[in-house]
């Protein structure tokens, strides 16, 4: 059996998701995270004959697993999302009737030992999600000085302890014995954390800083949210599932910036000064239900949130300060 079909990967808030998506089926749709492709099947089973699915992953494992849809109405494209709007300026579309972002990681990566994700498995500390490119979790705690280590535990994986894990990590390393796999981080961690909630492992937020930081996650997800008021025609649907509160942050914020713009300083404003909604917010933010998390723990901490584009043309903000400009840092 192929490596890529070894893991099992449960599609979490699969139903809500397709049905905040779908609003005709001859449009043309775009799974920004195929992973193992349950929401893309379940897509591509509601669709019609003149439907199109284009779906995107950085894992070389995710593209080999999508490469068995046997579809013409399908694509597969070893991309990351944050450049949707290049992959789709290099096939000729420029409007979209969806965009579906599940993000995250996925089970496949995280229950592979090889990849490096989780204080479970003991293996080599890797973390990226496209392991062909980039430097590893490994690597950068390798180069980075103390301060540089702090950052990326402290403001990606709100660590409250992030100083003394990173002095530990770095003593480590000048002691020439510098962490290489998950089971020794998670043993530095456990040792410089004093305390830590009930039922959570002390390493858990460390892994998350360090692997927010190795895929550049944030970085990519503002890019995508940016590209998808270009790419999304009026009437489609945004639909995005987030897993942690940074994520669900930035989210949150970018859908309420452009569904609501702030006025600017200068009044009276003529009529066509009046900043206009690029977005319509549809419904409140969905929450896994109860019989799904007990079949899946892992959707307990999925939030749903669903926007509609407007006819207002994506010109008319290019340059709005409400705009996320890729690279732009986000603090609590």
């Amino acid at each position: 059996m192929d490596r890529a079909d070894t893991w099992h990967h449960t599609t979490v808030l699969l139903a809500e998701a397709i049905e905040a998506l779908l609003t005709t089926q001859d449009g043309v749709y775009v799974d920004g995270t195929f992973g193992r492709g349950g929401h893309s099947r379940a897509l591509l089973e509601r669709l019609s004959p003149a439907g199109r699915l284009i779906a995107l992953d950085r894992d070389p494992q995710a593209v080999a697993a999508a490469r068995e849809i046997a579809d013409p109405r399908f694509s597969i494209h070893h991309a990351r999302f944050g450049d949707l709007a290049a992959l789709l300026g290099s096939l000729g579309i420029a409007r979209i009737a969806g965009l579906l972002l599940d993000l995250g990681v996925s089970s496949p990566q995280i229950d592979d030992p090889a990849r490096g994700f989780s204080f479970r498995f003991d293996g080599p500390l890797d973390m990226r999600m496209d392991p062909t490119r980039g430097e590893s979790a490994a690597e950068f705690l390798q180069r980075a000085d103390e301060r540089q280590i702090a950052e990326v535990i402290r403001d990606h994986g709100e660590e409250r302890f992030a100083v003394p894990i990173a002095k530990a990590l770095v003593a480590r390393r000048e002691g020439g014995n510098p962490v290489r796999t998950t089971r020794e981080l998670s043993d530095v961690v456990a040792r410089a954390v004093k305390t830590r909630e009930g039922g959570q492992d002390p390493a858990t937020r460390t892994f998350q800083g360090l692997r927010i930081h190795v895929n550049a996650e944030l970085e990519e997800l503002q890019q995508g949210l940016n590209a998808s008021l270009q790419l999304l025609a009026p009437g489609a649907r945004l639909v995005i599932i987030s897993f942690h509160s940074l994520e669900d942050r930035i989210v949150k914020r970018f859908l309420q910036s452009a569904a609501r713009p702030e006025m600017p300083r200068k009044l009276p404003l003529k009529a066509s000064e009046m900043p206009q909604p690029l977005l319509k917010l549809l419904g409140r933010a969905t929450r896994a239900s109860h019989e799904e998390t007990t079949r899946n723990p892992r959707a307990r901490s999925a939030t749903l949130r669903v926007a509609e584009r407007t006819a207002v043309p994506y010109s008319a903000v290019d340059s709005s300060p409400n705009r996320i400009e890729p690279g732009a840092r986000w603090r609590n």
